[in-house]
């Protein structure tokens, strides 16, 4: 497994942070408008004062006229709270081991409770998984595997009273695992 480095500069530096989910959401460099999925040359409004409303990173699409930002259409869309706190916390929520309570969110966040409860759940949510309508492709390698702790007094790892979890493995791409019945190869 990677080693996550938390002293990363965009998980302390909102307009780093800005950047760093630009270069992730646009890998081409080419920004899209998430209201019409163009990608004609928009062009980056800038703020005129140092006291005006307008933020750094706020585009605006030539063809259907709207303003977009890389957040529009994701789990930090109209939130007040600072990129840079939401992408350390997608960082502790997805690299903690055994899951993290929303209070301790909010004590190594430094934001309030009821925030820290606001945007674990925006990112629980964006968890979810729905492969419904998409096709794995390529090279794609079967397991399974029984999840579930030893049974109260029990020893050893058998597979008595543990779910029994499919996984699908598409070759350097995406993973999709879901519980099944029972695991037999006679489908």
């Amino acid at each position: 497994m990677k080693k996550i480095d938390l002293n990363q500069k965009h998980f302390y530096n909102e307009e780093e942070a800005r950047k760093y989910l630009e270069k992730i959401r646009w890998a081409d460099g080419i920004p899209v408008c998430p209201h019409c999925g163009s990608k004609n040359e928009h062009y980056e409004l800038k703020p005129k004062t140092s006291t005006s409303e307008l933020r750094n990173g706020v585009w605006k699409c030539r063809d259907c006229r709207n303003q977009f930002s890389v957040t529009v259409g994701t789990v930090f869309e109209r939130s007040h709270i600072p990129l840079n706190k939401w992408l350390l916390a997608v960082q502790l929520l997805c690299s903690s081991k055994k899951g993290m309570s929303t209070n301790q969110l909010h004590r190594l966040l430094g934001i309030t409770y009821k925030s820290a409860w606001f945007m674990a759940h925006r990112i629980r949510y964006a968890m979810e998984q729905n492969f419904q309508n998409k096709k794995l492709k390529g090279v794609v390698e079967v397991d399974e595997t029984y999840v579930g702790g030893k049974g109260k007094g029990k020893r050893g790892r058998g597979s008595l009273k543990k779910t029994p979890v499919f996984s699908l493995v598409e070759r350097n791409g995406e993973v999709r695992s879901f519980p099944v019945e029972r695991v037999t190869d006679d489908w």
